[in-house]
């Protein structure tokens, strides 16, 4: 294991952490707001088609023709041999429209009506509703995660580890937003995933500021809280350096829909990684200095 000879002051440049998260997080959702983020079949409604072409096309090919019919579409290989193509599009499409695509796709490749497997079309309502169920679930699973820190350890800790979740959500959701990544079922998993990986990374900091706490009576909270996240650090940032290498082989080998995932996975892992090192420990501090300021005279 590797060993840092130096020893880090991370409380001392705690406001330098706030003002970098701050600044990333208003840039990014900032572009999301002024482009307008961009919410996918599954939030908005709209039309699925799945259409077996007999071979595989390039999605490059496929994408001309659409924009030819003036429709935006994701467009995504299935079946062996990629021989099918999914089409989501945000818009609805009526059977005209629908009939126009089909025609312009078989004067170029030949398909005719029976070469559409599957056609679904998906009211606004159903994305209201995923919405809702969406937030609900991140709602339960930040309020499960409370619970279970402020009874394992104590509820200074649970609030600090909720502010850093906070923190990663938001950066999530401001790189969807910046970078006009679709906002679909995808998303969902990846905040669960990211929020369960975050937490688990601040838990192993608390657990050793908790031993610390038993050991360092005489020491500073300051002095203490450095100490055991320098002696956390070596840690935190292998395990998750080998998962981003893990996921970043996936997104290199993966198709377009396994890239929708696993992109905003390596971009939330990194962010979690840098609010259990930079925020939940610094809040934690900050709660304690703010409720016990004659027994923790830290700077």
């Amino acid at each position: 294991m590797f060993d840092f000879k130096r020893e880090f002051e991370f409380i001392r440049h705690r406001r330098l952490y706030y003002i970098i998260s701050a600044l990333i997080i208003v840039i990014t959702i900032g572009g999301g707001l002024i482009q307008g983020f961009n919410f996918g079949i599954d939030f908005t409604g709209g039309t699925m088609m799945q259409i077996d072409m007999g071979k595989e096309v390039p999605v490059s090919e496929i994408k001309k023709i659409i924009n030819d019919n003036d429709i935006t579409a994701d467009i995504v290989h299935a079946g062996e041999g990629n021989r099918e193509i999914i089409l989501r599009t945000t818009q609805s499409l009526d059977s005209s429209m629908r009939n126009a695509l089909l025609e312009d796709l078989g004067a170029q490749y030949g398909i005719t009506q029976d070469n559409v497997l599957a056609a679904e079309q998906f009211g606004p309502s159903v994305g209201d509703l995923l919405k809702k169920n969406a937030v609900r679930a991140v709602l339960i699973a930040v309020m499960f995660m409370l619970i279970y820190i402020a009874v394992r350890f104590e509820w200074k800790f649970g609030i600090a580890a909720v502010i850093a979740l906070i923190h990663d959500l938001l950066v999530l959701i401001g790189f969807y937003g910046l970078f006009q990544i679709p906002i679909n079922n995808p998303f969902i998993a990846s905040v669960l995933v990211i929020l369960g990986y975050s937490i688990n990374d601040t838990i192993v900091v608390f657990d050793r500021i908790r031993e610390n706490l038993k050991i360092m009576k005489k020491s500073r909270l300051d002095e203490l809280i450095d100490k055991s996240m320098n002696q956390t650090l070596v840690r935190s940032t292998v395990t998750s350096l080998t998962t981003i290498l893990a996921i970043f082989i996936l997104f290199i080998l993966g198709g377009d829909t396994i890239k929708q995932f696993t992109l905003p996975l390596i971009v939330g892992i990194l962010s979690g990684t840098y609010s259990s090192i930079f925020i939940a420990s610094p809040v934690w501090y900050q709660i304690n200095k703010f409720l016990d300021k004659p027994k923790y005279k830290g700077k």
